[in-house]
């Protein structure tokens, strides 16, 4: 996987556009000037949070006795489910309710909105399947989480501009990219698994 490759799939997982409506929601009723702040402090605690599963998930995946393979066929899966709810998004919206008063935390904002288990997912797998490329993981993952936070940031213009049917049509567009993604994810996963001999 080239540093490109990597970094759309990361961008498609952090879903920027599609959270556009839900830090819309969250933030309203705050001084724009403050929403900024909000939107730059929330970002930069889920890039924190994504670069720490990078660096340290090949680690925990030792200290549990995993499989690469089995994160692969795990991420996989996870990015398949995100994928189909990005398509045919319930109710309560792609990640659940989100209740809550006052100015928002850490949650739901920096996790789950924008490092959400699929993005933890898939940089500990980046990570650990190919450790030797530390470096150029680390790239893919600054280039997906500036275009995140360039998209994001434009939040309120960008939400101005398109609508929320273009917006919609879009993150559902990516939903689609994002399932095909996962489906090779997992195919590539599980022809590992039964290339490996069992020890």
């Amino acid at each position: 996987m080239t540093v490109f490759s990597a970094a759309l799939m990361l961008f498609l997982i952090l879903d920027p556009l599609g959270n556009i409506p839900v830090f819309m929601s969250l933030l309203k009723g705050i001084a724009p000037s403050r929403q900024r702040f909000i939107i730059a402090r929330e970002l930069l605690i889920a890039l924190v949070v994504l670069m720490l599963f990078l660096w340290g998930g090949k680690y925990a995946l030792e200290a549990m006795h995993l499989r690469q393979e089995s994160v692969a066929i795990a991420g996989g899966i996870i990015l398949f489910l995100i994928g189909l709810r990005m398509i045919f998004p319930p109710p309560e919206g792609i990640m659940g309710s989100h209740d809550g008063e006052g100015e928002p935390f850490i949650v739901p904002m920096a996790i789950p909105m924008v490092a959400g288990p699929s993005g933890m997912a898939a940089v500990m797998l980046l990570g650990s399947n190919e450790a030797t490329r530390m470096t150029d993981w680390s790239l893919a993952l600054l280039i997906a989480w500036g275009a995140t936070a360039v998209i994001l940031y434009s939040a309120t213009y960008l939400h101005k501009i398109l609508g929320d049917r273009v917006l919609t049509a879009v993150e559902r567009l990516m939903g689609m990219l994002l399932v095909a993604i996962s489906v090779q994810m997992l195919v590539d996963g599980i022809r590992a698994y039964l290339a490996t001999p069992i020890t």
